[in-house]
């Protein structure tokens, strides 16, 4: 027979052959068989370069193996197009090649596998791979497949697996319904995915080995329950090759590094991408969304880098780094996550540059145990706790990075070290703490935006402060902790709500040229034994004294210059600064060296600690009466407030008409049991006296018996003395004042705080407001423990304990201010507890209903916790059963 020319076959006598394996043999290179449609019971065995087809088209010839594969190919080119071939065995070879390169063109191929051995090299076109046991196909050895507009489908075991040397492209191809992984490369295989879905698959949509070496485009990874990127097995890891971080060089590394671009990874039961074993993993362009796990996990020595690969919606951290693994985030994305933004411990390295992390509910970095990062152009916003955090040994180099919305700490760094240069916190509850026995080192950044603190300097911390701003805090801008020893220079500080800078005891801190500005507080503030160096600083346009040196502090102040202030300096009797070439003007009340000092000795002052206040004319007396008026219960103390403020109005007016006031003790005694509002009401009946112009701050000051009486002879007068001054210009709210006058006891330490009080009453009778409060059943004792005090408290206000109904309006405005809802069979409820409950001397009222109310969301969320999905109905309704049980005593 001649080369070439055709050959028939049909199972109906038609033709020449009656079995295809007849007309192969038959047949020389190049010969065209021609099927006849049927099912064709045989085992084809093709060893020349014909080609089969169906002559009627797909789906019209079935080639059934009675046993072993429906076709076996070997050393030839051979083509298949349009034949149906069913193997004997799901679990075996439908389709057996080995050696040769054959083609296999709109084939559907099921009940077994196409395995492609040796050194075969196989081109599967528009064809179908079915009900397969353990693989669909499977290509091993040094062979080569090529996979163009393929379906792999219903395998019960994974769709493709690659091993040894073998290699694959597949184009266009969809791999699902797989019950195990949709493709699996193992030991050094390799190849290209590409335009790819992979779907549906009962573990890893893709499984590699440490060794394997494929490149995934445009392909899609979805709806899986395992990982939609696998990465295990143990390799030797690639060494750095000297870039900081380990960052290798790109010469040598990409052709040992499995590669994805341009792909998407979403629905996977687990983690997005999971790395491990010293594989080295590259993802350019990539996006992995709605993880079960983490978005992306990197482990056991492994190299990863991503270049602009999104990360969102995951379950878990966004990007996990653990055991060492090496990564570098270039130019992405990490929002939504359900826990971290970015992870890495276990002395991981990761280097990030120009990405943007967003809105999660814990902290946006963190890094712990021994990790280093250094984070380049990036910016971290919306973490519900810290922007960044770092702690246990990690290490972290931050240049021009913002942090915004932190809700905590903006950077916390904590038993650990960072440089942060140029970076940015805005809107964060406090901007940075440091808390190490490191030495950070703070380099042109800028604080602002804080609802507390700008920078928190901790007890035992040293830090380095370099340029930079701090500004519109809510509280102090730099706070120096108990014997911190932090060196600032060039750093502004301005718009603080409380102390522009503040010394706490024992810090000793190198202060130079920093500026401070309009602070509503003191511009520096100098706790008791505070010392340290301030040089060339500037300080103006303070509320408070510019300076405040407190008891037995010992600062040394050159070349500082104070300006646009109401008052310089107010120092306690037993500092001792040290003042050289400092000058202040445009200034009030000037005591600077060098200028007199202010007569009468007592400096009105307010720093940190217990004392609170407001500037003279912050508040407007309808604003503060109404209030008043909002309080919950207190109907007779409230009364009888706003009648003094109608008594003192008018004692003001005769006054300013020239008639002599009529006599007035402003002085009060407050009666009552723990929880009833006394603070409360003290603290407003200072902003009212403020408001009309009879104290000029209003502010307040705590006290008890442990803040006024000494340990020792001589020691009650000078506590209760510099107390005393620091309430000045508003309210000295003694608490528990009866414990001054213990029962039973004779000579006490009490007394002489208790005269030392008469006294400056007297002395400063127009300056200040004296509380003293207490059980109303010990302030009598009180009273009577020294003449002096009947004249000067002729008033007292009975503070009734709360009602249950009141009780339950506290909860109710409790419950409002945190976004929470009571139902009004949860309210009857609450009135019923709180009637029930039984009012011992452990009884706090006020408090007490605010602690209940922290029960009661307690017991709400572990209700809610059993809910599968709640909504927000679930999440803020407090129902009956939120109510814990009445206490009885």
């Amino acid at each position: 027979m001649k080369r070439g020319g055709h050959q028939r076959v049909s199972t109906r006598g038609w033709g020449t052959h009656r079995t295809i394996g007849a007309a192969v043999r038959a047949a020389q290179d190049g010969t065209v068989v021609y099927v006849q449609p049927g099912t064709y019971q045989e085992a084809l065995v093709v060893d020349r370069d014909v080609t089969v087809v169906a002559e009627k088209g797909p789906g019209t010839v079935r080639v059934v193996a009675p046993h072993g594969s429906a076709v076996s190919l070997s050393s030839c080119r051979a083509v298949l197009r349009e034949i149906t071939l069913e193997g004997a065995a799901p679990e075996e070879p439908a389709v057996l090649v080995r050696g040769g390169a054959p083609l296999l063109e709109r084939c559907e191929v099921t009940g077994g596998r196409v395995e492609i051995a040796l050194d075969a090299s196989t081109v599967l076109r528009a064809c179908s791979l079915t009900g397969a046991r353990r693989m669909a196909l499977r290509v091993t050895g040094t062979a080569d497949v090529l996979l163009e507009e393929c379906a792999v489908q219903s395998v019960d075991g994974h769709g493709v697996v690659i091993d040894d040397a073998a290699r694959i492209v597949a184009r266009r191809t969809r791999i699902e319904d797989i019950t195990g992984c949709g493709a699996l490369f193992d030991g050094a295989s390799g190849g290209t995915l590409d335009d790819c879905d992979i779907n549906r698959c009962g573990r890893a949509a893709v499984l590699l080995s440490a060794t394997a070496r494929p490149l995934l485009t445009e392909c899609r990874l979805r709806d899986v329950k395992g990982q939609g990127i696998l990465v295990e097995g143990a390799v030797e890891p690639v060494a750095p090759t000297g870039e900081r971080d380990g960052q290798e060089t790109e010469a040598g590394h990409e052709e040992r590094r499995i590669r994805m671009e341009r792909c998407e990874i979403f629905r996977t039961g687990e983690e997005g991408v999971r790395i491990s074993g010293g594989a080295s993993l590259k993802l350019r362009d990539c996006t992995v969304r709605d993880a079960g796990g983490e978005g992306i996990l990197a482990s056991g020595g492994c190299r990863l880098e991503l270049d602009d690969v999104r990360v969102t919606d995951v379950a878990g951290t966004g990007l996990a780094l653990l055991g060492a693994a090496h990564v570098r985030f270039r130019a992405g994305t990490v929002a939504r996550t359900g826990a971290n933004g970015v992870y890495a411990a276990e002395n991981s390295v990761l280097a990030m540059t120009g990405c943007e992390l967003s809105d999660t509910p814990y902290t946006g970095i963190h890094l712990a145990r021994g990790a280093r990062a250094t984070v380049t152009d990036t910016r971290v916003r919306g973490s519900k706790e810290h922007g960044v955090s770092v702690q246990d040994d990690a290490d972290l180099l931050a240049e021009r990075t913002t942090v915004e919305r932190s809700g905590m700490t903006g950077i916390r760094v904590h038993e650990a070290d960072a440089v942060l240069r140029e970076c940015v916190i805005d809107e964060a509850m406090t901007g940075i703490r440091l808390e190490t026995r490191h030495r950070p080192l703070l380099e042109k950044c800028e604080v602002r935006a804080t609802s507390r603190t700008g920078i928190e300097i901790a007890a035992h911390t040293g830090a380095l402060l370099r340029g930079g701003t701090v500004r519109d805090t809510g509280a102090a801008g730099v706070f120096l902790d108990e014997h911190s020893a932090a060196w600032i220079e060039d750093l502004e500080i301005t718009g603080t709500a409380g102390s522009g800078l503040v010394l706490w005891s024992g810090a000793k801190p190198r202060v130079r040229a920093v500026t401070i500005t309009e602070s509503a507080k003191n511009g520096l503030y100098v706790h008791d034994t505070a010392s340290g160096v301030l040089e060339d600083c500037d300080i103006s346009r303070t509320a408070f004294p510019a300076l405040y040196i407190g008891a037995r502090a010992a600062p040394v102040l050159r070349r500082c210059t104070v300006h646009d202030s109401e008052e310089d300096l107010s120092v306690a009797s037993d500092a001792a600064p040290v003042f050289e070439d400092c000058a202040s003007h445009d200034v009030a009340v000037s005591s600077m060296p060098g200028r007199p000092a202010r007569s009468g000795g007592a400096e009105p002052t307010a720093g940190s600690g217990s004392v609170s206040g407001t500037e003279p004319d912050g508040d407007r007396l309808p604003g503060l009466l109404a209030e008043l008026d909002r309080l919950v219960g207190l109907e007779r103390v409230k009364h009888e407030v706003a009648s003094m403020a109608k008594l003192m109005q008018m004692v003001k007016r005769r006054q300013e008409a020239g008639l002599t006031p009529p006599p007035l003790s402003r002085h009060l005694v407050f009666a009552g049991n723990p929880g009833t509002g006394k603070t409360t009401v003290a603290r407003l009946y200072g902003r009212i006296l403020a408001a009309m112009g009879l104290l000029s701050r209003g502010h307040l000051v705590e006290a008890d018996r442990g803040q006024l009486v000494g340990e020792y002879v001589g020691h009650t007068a000078p506590k209760t003395q510099a107390l005393f001054r620091r309430a000045l210009g508003g309210v000295l709210f003694v608490d528990e004042a009866y414990s001054l006058v213990p029962a039973g006891q004779g000579a006490d330490f009490g007394q002489e705080a208790i005269a030392t009080l008469v006294k400056l009453m007297e002395d400063h009778r127009d300056d200040v407001v004296v509380i003293a409060a207490g059980y109303p059943g010990d302030m009598d004792r009180f009273i009577d423990s020294n003449p002096g005090l009947a004249s000067r408290f002729t008033r007292t206000l009975t503070f009734e304990d709360y009602s249950a109904q009141d009780l339950v309006e506290i909860v109710r405005h409790q419950a409002s201010h945190h976004q929470y809802r009571l139902a009004a069979e949860t309210e009857s409820g609450l009135l019923g507890y709180f009637e029930a409950t039984v009012r011992t001397e452990r009884f706090g009222n006020g408090r007490t209903a605010r602690q209940v109310f922290q029960q009661i969301t307690e017991l709400h969320a572990q209700r809610v916790a059993e809910i599968g999905d709640p909504d927000d109905g679930d999440l803020t309704l407090l129902l009956p059963q939120d109510l814990p049980p009445v206490a009885l005593g």
